[in-house]
């Protein structure tokens, strides 16, 4: 019996409804959501402990789950556009990693593996965008992508040069340092996995670990940077919790460090790709100028 019979046999809904990785059962008893279990990750135990720490903000895991599924509360978005629903979430994400912060102690390996996975990654994006402007410089006729890569390789170039540098000075800060704080993050933020319903939901937790709260930043930023103005929201963010000097130097490290741009044979694909990940760069360096600057 393949998953969707079993589910039909077990719960006997009227519809059902798949959508991604996630099944929606409408039946006589009310709505669920169906998924996968995330492998090693126990997300009772996690609620569990977000309970125990007064944070609320995440669907139910109905205890009548069978085998290898989760079976959710149903939480549907009350559909009103609301031009303030970033910052919402926002204030949610600030609230989990205030309730569920704590400070580890760590061996001084932990900060050099970290500051040697960055300046790994940065060397590796200097090379890797370097041979292609050697590469496209040389070309008599440049292509459109070609023309616009080198027409902005210095933007580029400059980005990953302020990530080396920055990523040098927060080392500094930490290397002799013996504890990191941590919260329970989320792991996987966007503003597609946050509900406005009779309450605010965090949805979609199969990520959830606990670590540094920059990370939960950090991916909210990639995931839905052209949509959102995020100097408000990052004020927001500070004016619930708080990030020291190491952690926010850090999370600018990361949003600095430029998305590798993909060169295919297929030359639109390939302008579509360069222009968004350009228009990252810009937007960031836009972001981060009022904190780099003489007065501040």
């Amino acid at each position: 019996m393949n998953k969707i019979e079993s589910l039909k046999s077990l719960y006997k809904p009227y519809r059902y409804t798949i959508r991604g990785n996630a099944t929606i059962l409408e039946t006589t008893s009310g709505n669920f959501v169906v998924k996968k279990r995330p492998k090693n990750k126990d997300l009772i135990g996690i609620f569990n402990y977000l309970k125990m720490r007064n944070f609320n903000a995440f669907p139910e895991i109905y205890a009548d789950s069978r085998d290898d599924n989760y079976v959710f509360e149903y939480v549907e978005d009350n559909g009103v556009i609301d031009p303030s629903k970033s910052e919402d979430l926002i204030s949610l994400v600030a609230l989990l990693h205030s309730k569920t912060s704590f400070n580890k102690e760590v061996s001084e390996e932990t900060y050099k593996e970290i500051y040697e996975n960055i300046k790994n990654n940065i060397l590796y994006l200097q090379d890797y965008y370097l041979k292609y402007y050697d590469l496209f410089i040389k070309s008599i006729y440049m292509s459109p992508s070609e023309y616009e890569f080198v027409r902005n390789y210095s933007k580029i170039k400059s980005a990953l040069a302020f990530s080396e540098r920055e990523l040098d000075d927060w080392y500094s800060l930490v290397k002799e340092k013996k504890s990191e704080r941590l919260s329970l993050i989320h792991n996987n933020l966007s503003l597609d996995h946050y509900i406005k319903s009779d309450r605010d939901y965090l949805i979609s937790w199969d990520h959830a670990k606990f670590d540094t709260p920059i990370l939960d930043l950090f991916k909210l930023y990639q995931n839905n940077y052209w949509e959102l103005e995020f100097s408000s929201i990052y004020k927001r963010y500070l004016a619930i919790t708080t990030l020291s000097e190491q952690e926010q130097k850090l999370f600018f490290i990361l949003i600095s460090l430029v998305p590798e741009i993909k060169f295919t044979n297929d030359e639109f694909e390939t302008c579509k790709n360069m222009r968004k990940k350009l228009d990252y760069v810009y937007k960031t360096e836009s972001f981060l100028k009022p904190y780099y600057t003489t007065d501040t």
